[in-house]
């Protein structure tokens, strides 16, 4: 057993990474360890919090599974306490029910035996007793210096090639201008800068990858897009927010009409290399 700023975590490792998740709080990976680079990939903030109307909810940093979209009373849920931990194969699943939504979040992490690889089921289901409209969430922080980078192109399009193929949406706070937004033709990159005023962009990707490049190494995220269902924020799959202390990758699954019992997941397939 280890700890995270008195928070105690369980461990899973193999020759090429050690991760780390916290075990009575979350569900939140907190440590992505590359053996080849010695430190901690992701970003840790132990002292942010975001207030909610049902008190604050602390980030730790790392990486963790909301559904949108996004508000203060049904986003924002204090996840501080009630996780169980249950035993993989080569994992394990970190499972959480929320007081306030009737939404229980569960995240199935399993590490690769010997690759730095891992896969993420990010599951939600409804336990209360109405419909819920939701997207599920992964939002991994990422520790600054680095730069996450995004593909830039549309679908191959035939024919006359008339219409539009991709889009950017920005955030109100966001500025067209922002030093660390670079629209590319092949390529988006957005730097993990210690900039205090926040950016947040977000696409549609029918690629279906995202990347930030840290010291050498590069840490993919890869899901599978859908792009012919309906999303949140304006049609957006993969988001990216970049703050004074950390930058993030978002990606988001469809929305879903969830009865009760019903159960949706999100998987995400990481490698660093």
């Amino acid at each position: 057993m280890t700890e995270f700023y008195g928070q105690p975590t369980g461990r899973l490792e193999n020759d090429a990474l050690i991760l780390d998740y916290l075990t009575g709080a979350g569900p939140r990976i907190v440590r992505l360890i590359p053996r080849a680079l010695g430190e901690n990939l992701l970003a840790e903030t132990p002292d942010y919090a975001l207030d909610s109307p049902h008190g604050p909810f602390r980030l730790w940093g790392g990486h963790r599974l909301w559904h949108a979209p996004e508000s203060a009373a049904r986003t924002y849920i204090p996840d501080d306490a009630g996780l169980r931990v249950v035993t993989r194969p080569h994992g394990v699943s970190l499972v959480i029910d929320e007081p306030h939504t009737g939404i229980r979040k569960a995240i199935d992490v399993a590490l690769d035996p010997a690759e730095p690889r891992v896969r993420l089921v990010h599951r939600l289901t409804n336990t209360g007793l109405w419909p819920v409209e939701l997207a599920p969430w992964a939002i991994t922080q990422l520790r600054l210096g680095g730069t996450a980078v995004l593909p830039a192109r549309g679908p191959i399009a035939e024919g006359e090639r008339l219409q539009p193929d991709r889009f950017i949406a920005l955030w109100p706070y966001a500025r067209w201008d922002d030093p660390r937004f670079r629209p590319g033709r092949e390529a988006i990159e957005i730097d993990g800068a210690p900039v205090e005023q926040p950016f947040k962009m977000g696409t549609m990707s029918h690629e279906g990858w995202a990347a930030y490049h840290y010291k050498g190494l590069v840490f993919t995220k890869r899901w599978q897009p859908q792009p012919d269902r309906p999303h949140v924020d304006l049609g957006c799959n993969i988001e990216v927010y970049a703050a004074g202390r950390h930058i993030e990758l978002e990606t988001l699954g469809p929305l879903a009409r969830l009865e009760p019992g019903a159960s949706v997941e999100h998987v995400e397939e990481w490698e660093i290399v």
